[in-house]
């Protein structure tokens, strides 16, 4: 079995991606970033980046002194799911440091966002194809099925991950977990996409 540079075993699926083009290549064959392409980005980053390891109170309550602001910044109550409510409150955070508007659509749904969003988007097929289009201070939106999602920023891209920050998430990646913590995921897993703003 054929393994990546994390000690995971290669899924076989007759592709030749970033994962596997790393193995039998070198990770310096593969693209690597850690740069946000724009200031507003950049500065979501660096409060995304304070907030990590904030957790809710109580642990599995969708609660607690931060978690309850991130949901107010998208008019939702506490107690509900919060990982959109993290992003939006992030980039929130960022364009009021840079007295500019939020350019986020305002809700606490993930495909909502997806969906109203005026950023640019890069469909998860697309971006699975061509990783370099993934670029740090984007955001990720996974779609679980029946109207459920996840959401998170990525921080640093690596060849076929990305790092990310994530809030309602677990050292496991779950979408609906205890804090914000710093993950790393599969480009190819994220099926929704990835938006861009300015």
């Amino acid at each position: 079995t054929h393994r990546d540079d994390l000690g995971n075993a290669l899924e076989v699926d007759g592709k030749v991606g970033a994962i596997t083009w790393a193995v039998l290549f070198g990770t310096a064959s593969v693209s690597s970033t850690n740069n946000a392409p724009n200031s507003m980005l950049t500065e979501t980053l660096r409060i995304a980046r304070s907030q990590v390891g904030v957790m809710e109170e109580p642990p599995g309550s969708n609660r607690g002194v931060m978690v309850n602001q991130y949901l107010h910044s998208v008019d939702c109550p506490p107690g509900l799911y919060w990982c959109a409510g993290f992003v939006y409150w992030c980039f929130e955070s960022a364009a009021k440091n840079l007295h500019r508007e939020n350019p986020l659509y305002k809700t606490g749904g993930c495909l909502m966002h997806w969906n109203k969003s005026s950023g640019t988007k890069i469909k998860g097929a697309e971006a699975a194809a061509n990783p370099s289009l993934v670029r740090p201070g984007q955001i990720f939106i996974i779609d679980h099925g029946r109207g459920m999602g996840h959401t998170g920023i990525i921080e640093k891209v690596e060849g076929g991950f990305i790092h990310t920050i994530e809030g309602n998430s677990n050292p496991t990646g779950s979408s609906n977990g205890i804090g914000v913590f710093q993950l790393m995921r599969k480009i190819v897993k994220i099926n929704r996409g990835f938006i861009e703003y300015n």
